[in-house]
């Protein structure tokens, strides 16, 4: 094991400590994105809109591949059904 690889026990402890914050707080963030999302889409339908706007559904998929690379592909379309449903 080299130096840098070499992590003292109250470290690793303290790493998973902040991992599980950061899950918590995606969790957070995707629940209310969800219903961000969602809300929207009640809007646009109420006002004679279609469910779905395809540009802007490839621009969050193009944001997320650009920050991400080709997963980040996945994870928009993920993200995209949580907030509304599948196709």
């Amino acid at each position: 094991m080299t130096a840098s690889a070499e992590i003292a026990p109250d470290e690793l402890q303290d790493l998973r400590v902040e991992i599980d914050a950061l899950d918590a707080e995606i969790i957070r963030l995707w629940q209310r994105r969800a219903e961000v999302s969602k809300r929207i889409g009640e809007i646009r339908m109420a006002n004679g809109g279609t469910r779905l706007v395809l540009d802007r559904e490839r621009a969050i998929l193009e944001k997320y591949r650009s920050a991400l690379g080709d997963d980040g592909i996945q994870v928009a379309m993920l993200v995209l059904r949580s907030g509304r449903g599948p196709l």
